[in-house]
């Protein structure tokens, strides 16, 4: 009994001496534990750890209680960076004390590689991080990974930072990024919290200026974290809030700048944010080269809107966008929470500019080339500014377009109201499906498409269009220079272009163009006047001037062109009127841009003065030349000359033509067995669907075939 008790007295007591060591080394803080923590965490980090005392103060350098979690209190802390690492060090701090908690310190010595630490306190901080571009990053801790994380998946995750000011320098390769910040206390009622960062992301210039007012979280994660800037370290803190703070945003990165004011749940890793923004830059690659989004080049522009963040998930409402002299508008989102990022929304706009989209194809800005100037006669028209292929394969789109007016940049041709299409970019495929435009009461419809997946890229193009009314489509003055009189051409339109081609350019894909390309006036007419002078017939000419210019209806018109290897060749271009019959024959080259074009009149009726002779178009598409050729009219004019030396009326004979050729008659025969060939196919299309809703068998018809 004696024994028993007195080994309770022992254990008592050992209890006691326990305790009281427990009591004086929370009063004294540990000191004498200063060495082993930082082997501890210089053997876990696999980096040096050192603990020393603040300059000029006389406080201890090192302090740690365990009660309710460890509570480390370091008059300096420094954690280098690895042996890799160019900079100085990974953290450098004063007056620093850090709150952890045990279930977070059981975790990362479990192998959890990102540290959770409560609370991280300190007067100054200064951090330095780094990343290679094989992913090696100076805050992943331990030993060298085989696979190093190639975000930021392994940094601290502080739940909450108390500083007075502080630095962060950021360098990572991957990203081409080398930003300097710095984090200091802007004095007034309310806390605000100013970040100033320049240097470049993906090798561009940035700048940031950024004001955050109110509660100041500091990064979002599975924990809120946060950022309270004092004017001491010995300040209070005030309570964590869960209200949004103020953010006022002034950015440029690259020639893109952008302002947002609005609210936000932390401070630095803006991962959750929504307010108003205004966006303007040189054209929309600007902003999406930063941003790694596939934005066309266009003409300068500026937008504002509504934005909102959700971690990965961007949503854009854009309530006006103007592009050059564009008015546009409307709602996307891009979600970079896939393994591709993908844009998806709607396009929509009053009023679309060609020309602002001319330097996504390669147009010139309009700015001239120092020791470029060219003639016209050698300049070229068609842009052959190389395609950036690189920039269709780093994400997806799936975007609908709902434009009002599209504007075509000529005076001579009406815009295109409304024009609607399905965009979509996949795998480096872009596409515009469902293409729907309408324009002088017809229709073009089809579908385009740019392959980038390898180099050179390919495009295709199908097109149809029909009804389109050529009197309105081509914006024409009477040629008699009279308001009465006639347009010049009229009718409705049909036809069809099947077309595909590959390079590194528009110039590229044009030159090595292929396929066909089919179309026919219907109900036409065409002036009188027109008619008699492209076939030099004075005599009619004149009489048409007198009396006024009158539409010939056209009996016939198709136009079928072959294209190969860039060179565009009318198989059969033919406009037969009752007066005379017009072909067209020659070559027209989009590789060389010269042109070698010629057409001919062939006249039904008779005329007693007339030079008629082929016209001839000829030059470049830069500078055109129009002209007779000298040929026939030569020996015209000489043969009139000749028979005025015998009798002057009798240089009127070779000016005289009875008219009703073989030329004009051939010309009027081939072209209306293209026309019934047409029609029937037609039919015959317009029969297998109507068959096709009524579930009856088709009737197989003999037709005759047309060209492809």
């Amino acid at each position: 009994m004696g024994s028993a008790k007195r080994g309770w007295k022992l254990a008592g007591g050992a209890l006691l001496v326990v305790l009281a060591v427990l009591a004086i080394g929370e009063t004294l803080a540990w000191p004498f534990l200063a060495q082993p923590a930082q082997n501890f965490l210089t053997r876990k980090l696999d980096r040096e750890v050192r603990f020393t005392a603040q300059p000029g103060q006389s406080e201890a350098a090192f302090g740690v209680r365990f009660l309710g979690g460890v509570h480390l209190r370091v008059g300096q802390l420094n954690i280098a960076s690895p042996g890799w690492s160019r900079a100085p060090h990974l953290l450098e701090a004063t007056a620093v004390q850090v709150d952890l908690r045990y279930i977070d310190l059981w975790r990362f010595y479990q192998g959890e590689p990102r540290l959770r630490i409560k609370r991280l306190r300190a007067v100054q901080l200064d951090a330095q991080l780094e990343r290679l571009a094989d992913g090696r990053a100076s805050w992943q801790f331990g030993p060298p990974s085989k696979t190093p994380v190639a975000d930021g998946s392994s940094l601290p995750q502080f739940g909450r930072v108390e500083l007075a000011n502080g630095r962060l320098n950021f360098r990572d390769q991957q990203l081409g990024a080398d930003v300097s910040a710095t984090l200091s206390l802007v004095q007034g009622k309310t806390p605000q919290l100013q970040v100033l960062a320049t240097g470049q992301y993906r090798n561009q210039p940035l700048k940031i200026d950024l004001l955050a007012s109110g509660e100041l979280p500091l990064l979002v994660g599975d924990e809120v974290g946060s950022v309270v800037v004092a004017s001491s370290a010995s300040a209070p803190a005030p309570a964590l809030s869960a209200a949004p703070l103020g953010v006022q945003l002034k950015a440029s990165v690259g020639r893109a700048n952008l302002t947002f004011d609005g609210d936000a749940a932390d401070v630095l890793g803006l991962q959750k944010l929504t307010g108003r923004f205004q966006l303007s830059g040189p054209s929309l690659a600007a902003v999406g080269d930063p941003l790694g989004v596939t934005l066309p080049t266009t003409a300068a522009f500026r937008s504002e809107g509504r934005l909102t963040r959700q971690g990965g998930r961007w949503q854009v409402e854009v309530d006006e966008a103007t592009i050059g002299r564009s008015k546009l508008d409307g709602s996307f989102v891009y979600n970079t929470e896939r393994p591709v990022p993908l844009l998806t929304g709607r396009l929509e706009g009053t009023r679309l500019e060609l020309v602002d989209l001319g330097p996504a194809f390669g147009a010139s800005t309009g700015k001239p080339v120092p020791g470029k100037a060219e003639s016209a006669k050698t300049a070229k028209v068609i842009p052959s500014r190389p395609f950036d292929l690189a920039a269709l394969r780093v994400m997806d789109a799936d975007v609908r377009v709902d434009i009002a007016e599209l504007n075509l940049n000529t005076k001579f041709l009406e815009p295109l109201r409304p024009i609607r299409g399905h965009l979509t970019l996949s795998g480096g495929v872009l596409t515009l499906t469902e293409l729907d435009a309408r324009t002088a009461d017809g229709s073009l419809r089809g579908e385009v498409g740019l392959d980038g997946r390898k180099a050179p890229a390919l495009w295709t193009a199908d097109l149809r269009w029909a009804d389109v009314r050529l009197e309105r489509w081509i914006r024409q003055e009477p040629l008699a220079g009279q308001p009465e009189a006639p347009p010049w051409v009229s009718g409705r339109l049909y036809g069809r272009a099947a077309l595909k081609g590959q390079g590194m350019s528009t110039a590229e894909i044009l030159a090595s163009m292929q396929g066909t390309a089919r179309s026919e006036l219907q109900g036409g007419a065409v002036s009188h006047l027109a008619v008699e002078a492209a076939g030099l017939d004075i005599a009619q000419a004149l009489g048409v001037l007198i009396k006024g210019d009158d539409a010939l209806p056209v009996n016939c018109g198709v136009a079928d062109l072959a294209v190969v290897a860039g060179v565009v060749r009318p198989r059969v271009l033919v406009l037969d009127t009752g007066d005379s019959a017009l072909w067209v024959s020659g070559t027209l080259s989009l590789a060389s841009e010269q042109m070698d074009m010629r057409a001919v009149v062939a006249p039904k009726d008779f005329s007693p003065l007339t030079v008629r002779t082929p016209l001839h178009v000829g030059g470049t598409f830069s500078a055109p030349v129009v002209g007779v050729e000298k040929g026939p009219l030569a020996r015209k004019l000489g043969g009139a000359a000749l028979l005025a030396l015998i009798n002057p009326f009798a240089a009127l004979i070779p000016l005289i033509d009875t008219g009703n050729s073989d030329a004009a008659k051939n010309a009027a025969a081939g072209c209306q067995r293209l026309m019934q060939a047409t029609v029937g196919r037609r039919a015959d299309r317009a029969s297998l669907s109507a068959n096709a809703r009524s579930g009856k068998a088709p009737v197989a018809k003999v037709k005759t075939p047309l060209p492809n």
